[in-house]
Formats: structure tokens, C-alpha cells, sequence
């Protein structure tokens, strides 16, 4: 039986432990799987006991690069992205399944950006690997992240977006929130963004502008960014099935599947029939 684990800042709320088990057993195979909540302060002291604890873990907000000195190799998508979601404990090598798990999602929603002027919020761990994915499926992205230190560090990696120190009211066809803000203790909250006219929360005046909506919170299902889009009459798409397809990808690494995208949309399909 593989012991497993979802690792964060707070997961009491996450849906990991229920989706992979259940992807697992679709799989064939069984498991326990903890949701371990970190401290930012403490995790350099817990880190170590991770590898010893687990068979394997998922690394979530906002240790998806604070884990990366810890591991021997990185490979795929964390090599690139220099960003890691899954973590083989014994060999210890890290993966990044978000950027498969996030484009699976906006196919699935019916969203293409090849062409399209996309504005990605946040430059951390998730940021970084849509940026990266979006420009690779055609767009043209724009990026805002409040540190500005970390965005040139992602724009010097990757040279692949325009970065904004500012973001002022323009048409975009699709507005990414990858912050984390929404969530937690910032529910009924959306990110906030420097303007001409000062730091403000983004709200109708941007996503007016914009043809979709798109957040990569889960929980809750809509959130504050989300249900401004939406009265406002625009397409929204929110993180659930993007949760889902990254663990699915993960879930193959574990046990060494060829991952099927069918086979990621038909186990969506059933598990959400399953939690009705």
C-alpha cells in the first residue's frame, strides 16, 4: 500500500486525499493519503521527515519551489518550469503535472488561446507553469506578479511573455487568476494589482473588458474573481478539473501508467458522479 501525501501551507480544505485515492483504486491501486499543513517558517525543519514519512508526496502553495533543494533531480515539466507538484521520496525526483493538467482543462472547457491576448495573475509556482504552457499552446501572454523580483527572475528564465509592472484596464480575451488569492483565509477576496492610480482589488473594471475568466481555486467552486466575471456575463472556468488531471498525470507517474487523456476525462466524469 503506498503512503502518500498532500503538503501545504493549510490543505485542511484540500481535495487531494479523496481524488487520488480514488484515482488509485480506479488505477488498481491502494493507498493512505495525508494532508500535511506546514508552516512557511517551519518547513525547512519538516522537510527532511517528508521523504521519510511518505512514498510519495504532492507539493502545493507555496513549496512548490521551497521543496526543489531537497530533491536529486527534477524532470518533464519541473526541470522546465523549475516548479514541482509530485515527489518520488526514495530517488528523490521531483515532477510538474500542472502545466498537462491545466491545458487538459481549458481543452476540456473549450478555451483556445492560440492567438489569443491572455493575462496571467501571479508568477509563483502555478503562475510560472501557465505562463509557460499558455505560450507554448500559441497566446500572448501578459504577466503581473506583486513581487517584482520574482517576475523578472520568470521573465529571464523564459523570455516568453511581456511582464507588467502596472495593470491598467485593457481587453484582454482571457484573464488567468494562478495567486492562490480567493482561497482560505482570502475567500471573497480577488488579487490585487498595481495601477496608475495605486494598488487595487481586480474587479469589474478589468474582467468588463474580458471575453473568459479563468481561476485556478477550487475551493470554493466560485470564487470572489469567478462570480465577478459571471454577472458581468462572461465565460468563467474554475480549478476543479484542472485538480483533477494534474493528480491523474501524477497518479501514473506513482505506478508507472501511460497516461491516457480520455482515460483523465472518463475517471473526472465518474468521480464527480461519485461525490453527488
Amino acid at each position: 500500500m503506498l503512503k502518500l501525501a498532500v503538503v501545504g501551507k493549510d490543505v485542511s480544505q484540500s481535495q487531494s486525499p479523496e481524488m487520488h485515492t480514488f484515482i488509485l483504486r480506479a488505477l488498481g491501486e491502494d493507498c493512505t493519503y495525508d494532508a500535511v499543513s506546514i508552516p512557511p517558517e517551519e518547513f525547512a525543519s519538516r522537510a527532511e521527515g517528508l521523504f521519510e514519512a511518505y512514498d510519495a508526496f504532492n507539493v502545493t502553495i507555496p513549496f512548490k519551489t521551497d521543496i526543489m533543494p531537497y530533491l536529486k533531480e527534477l524532470k518533464g515539466d519541473a526541470k522546465t518550469f523549475g516548479a514541482v507538484n509530485v515527489v518520488l521520496s526514495e530517488p528523490r525526483i521531483g515532477f510538474n503535472t500542472d502545466g498537462m493538467g491545466f491545458l487538459l482543462m481549458l481543452e476540456n472547457a473549450g478555451v483556445d488561446v492560440a492567438g489569443k491576448d491572455v493575462l496571467v495573475l501571479g508568477a509563483g509556482g502555478a503562475g510560472r507553469s501557465c505562463i509557460k504552457k499558455l505560450h507554448e499552446a500559441g497566446a500572448n501572454v501578459f504577466a503581473y506578479e506583486r513581487d517584482r523580483e520574482r517576475l523578472q527572475k520568470v521573465y529571464d528564465e523564459f523570455g516568453c511573455f511581456t511582464p507588467l509592472e502596472e495593470v491598467e484596464p485593457r481587453p484582454y480575451d482571457v484573464i488567468f487568476n494562478c495567486t492562490g488569492i480567493g482561497m482560505h483565509k482570502t475567500v471573497g477576496m480577488t488579487p490585487s494589482v498595481r495601477t496608475k492610480g495605486g494598488e487595487r482589488p481586480v474587479g469589474e473594471e478589468l474582467l468588463s473588458l474580458a471575453d473568459i475568466a479563468v481561476d485556478l481555486i477550487y475551493v470554493p467552486k466560485e470564487s470572489e474573481f469567478l462570480r465577478i466575471a459571471r454577472t458581468l456575463g462572461k465565460k468563467t472556468v474554475e480549478g476543479g478539473p484542472m485538480l483533477f488531471y494534474q493528480a491523474y498525470f501524477g497518479d501514473c507517474i506513482l505506478v508507472g501508467r501511460e497516461p491516457e487523456a480520455e482515460e483523465a476525462k472518463r475517471l473526472y466524469e465518474q468521480y464527480l458522479e461519485a461525490k453527488q
